[in-house]
């Protein structure tokens, strides 16, 4: 089955690919290995969550978040390939967690984003990963997303 054809089967939509605002790009390759990088939870209609866990958001709130973020590096990703079948495993995942003081739940936020890539990728989607408290991010969001990839030669 192909990827596209799976995302379907889950009732997902890829969001439109954002370009970076900054000097960067949003999905770097060498050879056979891509990075995405660090991806914010766009919605569809150019909002964005704001926000710290532990302070406006809880876990589950921000594991939805954490899911979006990893939606939105599908869709740059799968604009940088052709096709997300191109993807041979992900490799890496790391998530950024803006914290409140005492918020210790920042495995359980990126889980959103493991499990989405699980579910697309099955166990090619089973990853290393980090998840990381941080006491601010870009444009005041809660959560964010990037990965490594291995590519089909």
């Amino acid at each position: 089955m192909s990827i596209d054809a799976r995302l379907a089967e889950l009732g997902l939509v890829l969001p439109p690919s954002r370009p970076p605002a900054f000097s960067y790009v949003a999905v770097a390759r060498e050879g056979h290995t891509a990075w995405v990088s660090g991806q914010l939870p766009w919605g569809a209609d150019g909002s964005l969550p704001k926000g710290k866990l532990g302070a406006e958001l809880d876990a589950a709130a921000g594991r939805l978040v954490a899911r979006q973020c990893a939606l939105n590096g599908l869709a740059v990703l799968r604009e940088a390939l052709g096709s997300l079948d191109a993807v041979g495993r992900i490799l890496k995942v790391t998530g950024f967690v803006a914290s409140a003081n005492g918020f210790i739940e920042q495995p359980a936020v990126v889980d959103g984003a493991s499990q989405l890539l699980l579910e697309v990728f099955g166990e090619a989607g089973r990853h290393a990963r980090s998840a990381v408290g941080v006491a601010e991010l870009p444009r005041g969001v809660p959560v964010e997303v990037e990965f490594v990839v291995a590519v089909r030669p």
